[in-house]
């Protein structure tokens, strides 16, 4: 029960790594506002639009009057340069960088001494598919965005971020190429991301601040080359 009695904020709470962290906090007797879209949620809100953050802020405060832990976790949308418009390449970063920075920073007069601020970007801050640039940018906004605000917002706030790589939401279990091209040879798993924001939340991780921690299995570390230690390039005929 390391949270117990803690107060932690989860956006995009329902689903996927967001409902992964939610399960873990309360398992260690955390008590946990979300927000997300999903009516299920018990602040309906969308954290691109910036009435529904202040409304959340205010909820947090009225209900909870502190926040020990806020994971900034609610996903842009993920469009290529071909296809993405304007707009939606305007709320990509809405949600992706402006939400996190702004329900922290509304909820800074609320944060206690040893609060901790965990952003959840990715892998794709760094690499990238084709077609992926909203998502890319936003992702990588939020990277630069987290040792930012830890130079800010410490001694009292800790601020990290995480870069997932492969996590599949549904837990399926992978075999062969895809599970291999991780050097711990599977696919992640919402879990693995939500023991690491408990470690960067915790005392444990009282030492770091504006880090990165990237959970993606060694993927990013593992160089591939053609015909080489089992990989080989097929193109499509």
């Amino acid at each position: 029960m390391e949270f117990k009695d803690k107060i932690a904020v989860v956006t995009g709470g329902c689903h996927g790594i967001g409902l992964a962290c939610v399960r873990a906090f309360e398992r260690e007797g955390a008590r946990v506002a979300v927000i997300d879209t999903n009516p299920a949620a018990e602040f309906v809100g969308d954290v691109g639009e910036r009435e529904d953050l202040e409304a959340f802020a205010a909820h947090i405060r009225e209900k909870y009057g502190r926040v020990d832990c806020l994971v900034n976790n609610a996903p842009p949308l993920m469009r290529g340069i071909e296809s993405c418009s304007y707009e939606a390449f305007e709320r990509a970063l809405r949600v992706g960088v402006t939400a996190p920075f702004y329900l922290t920073k509304l909820l800074m007069p609320l944060f206690g001494e040893g609060a901790a601020v965990v952003n959840i970007s990715s892998s794709r801050d760094r690499q990238s598919m084709p077609g992926t640039e909203s998502y890319t940018a936003a992702k990588g906004g939020i990277s630069a965005l987290t040792h930012a605000m830890a130079a800010s917002l410490g001694p009292r706030v800790r601020v990290n971020s995480i870069s997932p790589g492969w996590i599949d939401t549904e837990y399926r279990v992978y075999e062969g190429p895809d599970a291999v091209q991780q050097p711990v040879g599977r696919v992640g798993n919402p879990d693995d991301i939500a023991e690491a924001v408990l470690f960067l939340c915790s005392p444990r991780a009282g030492f770091i601040t504006g880090e990165n921690l990237t959970v993606d299995g060694g993927m990013t570390r593992l160089m591939i080359y053609h015909d080489e230690h089992g990989w080989t390039y097929r193109p499509e005929q």
